[in-house]
């Protein structure tokens, strides 16, 4: 079997509008097509043998045991390695269950999609599943535990912390999107202009002077003691020849370290004499070069945690340790520990397993023993010095027993250091009484506080301290960070309507970021080239905080490879479906590629709408998927579909008598003739108005004024600024060229369309066979530009995307001949030395059409052919 690709959903997809993280792995299963499991003797029993739990697998057959039944009746080793991939991710810690296998539209091969949490352990599950189903086929051993720690480890290196986790999961609860800005924990929540950021604990609106007193021991101790607060007594030293003063004068027990550390790094609790205190000290300053050496408060430890000056919650941590029986030995003992359901690895469950490192060795040693000494029954050894939770600590949430004293001194205490999330270390004896009465002290006061303990304490009430931190973000009620998306796709016509949309916008105030197949543009600014039409470039506009407005134009390729760079929109456009990269990534036929752009309107939020082209059949049908409102457009104001819309008060456009109109039910209001829009030459360009038309009603939806499209309408023309390689017209003194991006049999006829409408004595047709489309859709570009011009030169793709330039001549040659066999035709292969030829064989009163593929080359040439006119440079022979 063969692996061809493996692609990662990042987004609404093709497979589900709901699920956005899935695997589509491609895979070719070759010879074992002919070997569905039941003609592989013993595959079912060694599948067993192997994956038991399996027997939770309801599959098609609905009920547990379902899938071995379809094993065992013969099912395809594709289906099978579906279920592989969702199994080992669960035995890894990470529980998931949608897949399904589906033909790719070839014998053999087939799409294998299942879902996975962590995208990185998603793409090696798909790898391993693959080799596990080998190794099953072929009845030989498997490290099966291998892999299941190797997903762990993949999940531990990439996913978000506990913290951050959380605070990203209150957010998508409320509606709020949020978007990953690196590989760490800085994640940004809302989009564009109303963004906010955090990473772990910290938000972009935490005090950077807060974070700098936090980490700073020596400061916060002296703003604390200065504000009376209870605080140990304690010396900070760099010297070890200062080390025995300092002890003299704090007094034994002391704790050492570092002055700016954390987590735990560095620190050495219940020092008795100067020999330990010397060895503290050096461990401190591999950490920080300042230390702190402080009286040593006996008691529990506690965290509180405080946002935004409230305490929300407080925990009593106990660092990881082991309790004696009589009859284990320390090593068994910490086994024991580890079995418990609620430690994993990392932070994939409640608790950390316990591991046993140099500094537990050492512990151990100090306190007198040994991994194989027994413990008396009831006799406790700590096993960390630091009561984390990622060491193997505990945690007891303590919140409701906190003394008001206490609680006021930690509010207090956040406004001191002004930390937005603080959290607040405390030894007592007992937090339920005022520190000042038990002889207590605040020990520590941290930026960015983990969450972990509160979120799931070992024992107690799990608090939800994520929310405070998006209510202090996001105060305003129902505020979801967000920006007017509005989203367009289609086969011809979007890269048009999604400028013209965007030009609507910026006319009307906003700070427009927008996506087109030429590019993505931030306020006029273009700050990416190319084809700009895919998830990652509807990030980078979503990210730019100077962007209140998004038009995103959304290709097909984008949408199979990864998904949509986005989850939600206001307003989806789709304006229309017609054949076009047909067998490509699965799709062979234009139900499914109507599929692949439904996705689309699907994704509208339930206020915004769903702009349909009533005139297209396929377009008309995605209505029944969406969960909006529905918009309709249509070029015959007769036409029943719009009509039924109408009757139900629902919003329309339509060219009615030379006008593009706006109808609210049955109303009218006209927004301009459209021989007066620049964009639809003089109402020739019947397809420019159905852009236009699409259009306004986006506008319109989003509550910008018939004035203001119509100021819009009028100052967007089509040229090379505005609309590049969309009907760019070109007039020369003796002749004129069209250059248009036309690239499909849609765009051609459209543009014969035009053309035919277009006062010319001789036609000249530059064409190109594009390699990524089918022969039958090569042969119909040749057939209408044959139908369209008088003579035709053929050029080449800049790229020829899997086909010789000669198959793809003789395609466009063979639908030539379809329509007219006597047709001067030249080869060219140069699309630069194509168009010169033209120009310089031109004949008066002649039109050039140029379809090109690289449209900034193109524009770049024609327009120094126009400098050579301007300058009375001769670039033509006739």
């Amino acid at each position: 079997m063969k692996i061809r690709e493996i692609n990662a959903m990042r987004g609404p997809n093709y497979w589900s509008v709901r699920r956005h993280k899935l695997i589509v792995m491609v895979l070719d299963l070759e010879k074992m097509e002919e070997y569905p499991s039941n003609k592989i003797p013993g595959f079912t029993e060694r599948l067993k043998t192997m994956f038991p739990s399996m027997y939770e697998h309801r599959c098609s057959v609905g009920e547990p045991g379902g899938f071995f039944q379809r094993v065992e009746e013969g099912t395809w080793m594709g289906h099978i390695i579906e279920h592989i991939a969702l199994e080992i991710q669960t035995l890894a810690g990470m529980d998931t269950g949608f897949g399904r296998t589906r033909d790719y539209g070839e014998v053999g091969v087939y799409n294998v999609v299942f879902s996975y949490m962590e995208e990185n352990v998603g793409r090696f599950a798909a790898e391993a599943s693959v080799k596990i189903c080998e190794a099953l086929i072929a009845a030989e051993d498997y490290e099966l535990e291998h892999d299941i720690q190797k997903m762990r480890e993949l999940r531990e290196s990439s996913r978000l912390g506990p913290s951050t986790g959380s605070i990203v999961e209150e957010a998508e609860s409320r509606g709020i999107p949020w978007i990953r800005l690196n590989k760490y924990s800085l994640c940004q929540l809302g989009y564009g202009a109303n963004q906010k950021r955090i990473q772990a604990t910290v938000t972009s609106e935490t005090s950077s002077i807060g974070v700098e007193l936090a980490c700073d021991k020596e400061d916060t101790k002296y703003l604390l003691e200065q504000a009376e607060v209870e605080v140990p007594r304690g010396d900070i030293i760099s010297r070890e020849s200062s080390l025995e003063a300092s002890c003299n004068y704090v007094g034994y027990p002391l704790v050492i370290k570092p002055i700016d550390g954390n987590h735990g790094r560095g620190i050495t609790v219940d020092i008795e004499n100067y020999e330990e205190a010397v060895v503290a000290f050096h461990a401190a300053q591999e950490v920080s070069r300042r230390v702190i050496v402080e009286k040593y408060i006996t008691g529990e430890d506690y965290r509180l945690l405080v946002i935004n000056n409230v305490l929300v919650a407080g925990a009593k941590r106990t660092p990881a340790h082991v309790v004696g029986n009589g009859k284990d030995t320390v090593e068994d003992l910490i086994i024991e520990v580890n079995k418990d359901p609620r430690r994993g690895y990392g932070h994939e469950k409640v608790l950390t397993q316990i591991t046993v490192n140099e500094l537990t060795k050492t512990i151990i040693k100090d306190a007198g023993k040994t991994l194989q000494t027994v413990l008396d029954e009831g006799e406790i050894l700590l096993l960390k010095d630091t009561a984390n939770l990622s060491t193997g600590g505990t945690a007891e949430d303590i919140t409701d027993i906190i003394h008001p004293a206490n609680v006021s001194m930690a509010e207090r205490i956040s406004k001191i250091i002004d930390l937005d999330i603080c959290g607040i270390d405390i030894m007592t004896t007992d937090i339920s009484q005022p520190l000042s009465e038990t002889g207590g002290a605040i020990l520590e006061v941290n930026a960015g506080p983990g969450f972990r303990m509160h979120l799931a304490p070992t024992t107690g009430l799990p608090r939800n301290v994520a929310a405070p931190v998006i209510d202090k973000l996001f105060p305003k009620q129902g505020d979801t960070g967000r920006i007017p998306i509005t989203a367009i796709t289609g086969t011809n016509g979007k890269t048009t309507t999604s400028r013209l949309i965007a030009h609507m916008a910026k006319m009307t105030g906003y700070r427009v970021g927008y996506t087109t197949s030429d590019g993505v543009y931030i306020q006029n600014r273009l700050l990416m080239t190319g084809d700009c039409t895919g998830p990652s470039s509807a990030e980078f506009v979503l990210k730019d905080p100077t962007v209140n407005f998004a038009v995103l134009e959304c290709a097909r390729g984008g949408l199979l490879r990864s998904g949509l760079g986005f989850k939600n929109c206001n307003v989806a456009v789709v304006t229309n479906v017609t054949a076009d990269h047909l067998g490509l990534k699965g799709i062979h036929t234009i139900d499914q590629l109507a599929r692949v752009k439904g996705v689309i309107p699907e994704t509208v939020l339930p206020d915004g709408y769903a702009i349909l082209n009533a005139d297209d059949d396929l377009v008309y049908e995605m209505r029944r998927s969406i969960n909006c409102n529905l918009a309709l457009f249509s070029m015959d104001e007769n036409n029943t579909r719009i009509k039924a819309l109408q009757r139900r008060g629902g919003i329309t456009a339509i060219y009615e008598n030379g006008f593009v109109t706006i109808c609210k039910g049955e109303w009218k209001m006209r927004v301009m003739r459209a021989i007066d829009i620049p964009l639809t030459y003089g109402g020739k360009a019947d397809f420019m108005i159905q852009n236009v038309l699409a259009a306004v009603l986006a506008a319109n939806v989003q509550g910008i004024r018939i004035e203001d499209m119509k100021v819009a309408l009028e100052t967007f023309i089509p040229s090379a600024a505005q609309t590049p390689g969309r009907l760019n017209l070109f007039e020369f003194e003796n002749f004129s060229i069209l250059l248009d991006y036309a690239h499909n049999p849609a765009g051609m006829r459209a543009l014969k369309q035009f053309s035919d409408k277009l006062e010319a004595s001789h036609r000249v047709c530059i064409i190109a066979g594009i390699g990524d489309r089918r022969e039958e859709d090569n042969n119909m570009i040749g057939s209408i530009a044959a139908e369209m011009a008088d003579e035709i030169i053929i050029r080449q793709d800049k790229r020829l995307r899997g086909k010789t330039e000669e198959e793809l001549i003789k395609m466009l040659e063979d639908g030539i001949k379809m329509k007219n066999s006597t047709i001067k035709t030249t080869v060219i292969p140069s699309e630069k030395e194509a168009i010169t030829h033209a120009v310089n064989t031109a004949k008066k009163g002649s039109l050039i059409i140029l379809c090109s593929d690289v449209v900034p080359d193109a524009l770049e040439l024609v327009q120094k052919f126009k400098a050579q006119e301007a300058n009375g440079e001769k670039i033509f022979s006739q």
